[in-house]
């Protein structure tokens, strides 16, 4: 019989304690490449502002006149100079103002996210910082909590409201770290962080919003 996958996930916990027990519906999930890549480009798609805008052959400010006559000169019949081929000219196929965003869908999103967060769980780079393990702002007891957790590299510290300052205030001068609000932060954030570090109000919020869609419960008959 296969064996069954544990009721809670074990993280890592920079505070006073050794562990964090994390639920496995959503930090236990199989890996599944596609769909993190295609929430990841949809997160950083959905990022871009799109403005980006060129002129084209009628928006440039020339003269229609043509260059020389038509016949006489010896010279190669020409006419407008605002073709894109000329100095000056308007630009073919260039970028207009659009929007690069693309759907993608809820469950495939939800399922996207817990796999990007099982990653972090299952390689040990997934740490828990509690607000309550720390007196007072402190850059090194943080520097020496990141010491804990597996990997090299970004880490991204994510917050989840209020009562948090005491940890902010102590990751956030750590060179290569990036605080963000659980509410901004994507599959890319996720996936792209070498170490990834949760207050238990962000680990609650990823939860709720990364878990499975409830079953329909059966009408009693």
């Amino acid at each position: 019989m296969p064996s069954q996958r544990p009721a809670a996930i074990k993280a890592t916990s920079l505070g006073k304690q050794a562990k964090s027990d994390l639920p496995a519906a959503v930090f236990g999930e199989e890996f599944h490449e596609s769909l993190v890549h295609e929430a990841a480009r949809a997160d950083l798609a959905s990022r871009r502002r799109g403005t980006a805008s060129s002129l084209g052959r009628g928006e440039v400010s020339m003269t229609t006149a043509k260059a020389w006559r038509q016949k006489g000169t010896g010279r190669a019949r020409v006419g407008a100079l605002s073709v894109p081929h000329r100095r000056g000219g308007g630009v073919a196929f260039g970028p207009k103002p659009r929007h690069h965003t693309f759907k993608v869908n809820r469950k495939a999103r939800r399922r996207a996210l817990r796999s990007a967060l099982s990653v972090h769980a299952d390689r040990g780079s997934l740490g828990m910082a509690d607000p309550g393990a720390l007196d007072a702002p402190s850059t090194k007891q943080a520097a020496d909590a990141l010491g804990k957790l597996e990997g090299e590299g970004r880490v991204l510290l994510v917050c989840g409201g209020e009562g948090e300052d005491t940890v902010i205030k102590s990751f956030r001068n750590l060179h290569g770290l990036e605080c963000k609000p659980c509410t901004d932060v994507g599959v890319a954030d996720v996936i792209g962080a070498a170490r990834l570090v949760l207050t238990p109000n962000a680990a609650d919020y990823l939860t709720r919003i990364a878990r499975k869609e409830r079953e329909t419960e059966e009408a009693p008959a």
